[in-house]
């Protein structure tokens, strides 16, 4: 069993979505809870809390510095994670399957996508870095939405725009959005994240 600390709202329909929501570093579970109830109303909710500490700030796997991450706990915390998931999902029959994270938590949920690709029906990984080249996967039929901003000093453009041709290339249909500033989350693509979603609702 895959132990996280997590915060819940279950959908009153028992095959209602399952949105996953990973927050950013520093966050907790309550970073995006209401908002993911605000973006996909009537989903079943899971928001786990990194369990991770980086000098206080929660994290779901270490680093070694801005950018270089620990790949030896990246992938013990990828198939915990993933672990932790498979748990919930056993746990009502959702007609899909969401995940919807932040930097860091955009971080772990596309690791876990690179590692059980079927999964998720849909993700929203805003402002992700993903550093290597992820082995091949068969993600045909998967919606993908990336926002990212065009002058993220900590996920640079190229970096975005390479996880897209990723994503893309495995079959995905993939969506790219981007806003003109930097790291931060702005209503925009917030917009974007919702009509994602949309059709997911109801």
């Amino acid at each position: 069993m895959a132990a996280y600390h997590y915060a819940e709202a279950k959908g009153a329909d028992p095959t209602a979505p399952l949105l996953f929501v990973f927050h950013g570093t520093g966050g907790d579970e309550n970073q995006f809870f209401e908002l993911a109830g605000q973006l996909l109303p009537g989903a079943r909710i899971i928001a786990p809390r990194g369990d991770v500490s980086e000098g206080g700030a929660l994290r779901y796997f270490r680093r070694t510095a801005e950018g270089v991450y620990d790949m030896d706990d990246l992938r013990q915390r990828t198939a915990q994670m993933t672990t932790f998931v498979q748990e919930r999902l056993a746990e009502s029959q959702p007609r899909a399957v969401i995940g919807l994270g932040y930097s860091n938590g955009a971080n772990i949920l596309a690791a876990v996508q690179f590692a059980a690709p079927e999964l998720f029906s849909a993700s929203v990984l805003m402002h992700p870095l993903i550093p290597f080249v992820p082995a091949s996967a068969d993600f045909t039929g998967h919606q993908v939405l990336i926002t990212a901003g065009q002058r993220d000093p900590i996920c640079p453009a190229p970096a975005s725009q390479a996880l897209a041709d990723y994503f893309r290339a495995q079959g995905a249909q993939m969506s790219l959005y981007w806003h003109a500033g930097g790291h931060e989350i702005r209503p925009e693509e917030l917009r974007e994240a919702q009509t994602f979603l949309a059709p997911f609702a109801g």
